[in-house]
């Protein structure tokens, strides 16, 4: 049904409202599943792109733009070079370390817990620069310091 309407040249939103009120309310196939369905016919030698009323734009994956903008970390060590013992929560000292944004990036909270017991220790800071983070770091985690065998940061750039 969805060739039949593109070759009558229907746009993708068109034929996915048409899809919502003839089939069933609660069966749909959004506008973006068409689009997709027809850049893989186009992949596989198909013509159904050919039915589109205008050419579209080169298509970019949302999630593949956020990371371009935000920079590469150089040196980044992955996840599974971390030691496996940290994944098995056995022992106390393994912590993470996160950083959770503000509205209007107007500000963060800074999250350090220990995987084993869940123990958290938070600090509002004002700017998420690497020298601010850090300082916030060192200072949340003073207290501990001899009960620190490793911390995981996520990809953020501010723990880079």
């Amino acid at each position: 049904k969805i060739k039949v309407h593109l070759k009558e040249l229907w746009s993708p939103e068109q034929i996915s409202g048409t899809l919502k009120s003839d089939i069933n309310e609660t069966l749909s196939v959004s506008h973006e599943t068409i689009y997709k369905f027809i850049r893989t016919d186009k992949t596989n030698g198909g013509a159904l792109y050919k039915c589109l009323r205008r050419k579209a734009k080169k298509y970019t994956s949302r999630c593949k733009d956020k990371q371009a903008g935000r920079g590469f970390i150089k040196d980044r060590v992955g996840i599974e070079k971390r030691p496996s013992v940290v994944d098995k929560r056995s022992r106390i000292g393994d912590w993470e370390i996160d950083l959770v944004i503000g509205k209007g990036h107007s500000g963060a909270l800074l999250t350090i817990v220990e995987r084993v017991t869940s123990y958290t220790v938070t600090k509002r800071i004002f700017d998420k620069s690497a020298r601010t983070v850090t300082d916030a770091t060192i200072e949340l985690l003073r207290p501990f310091k001899d009960c620190i065998l490793t911390i995981t940061a996520d990809n953020g750039k501010e723990f880079a």
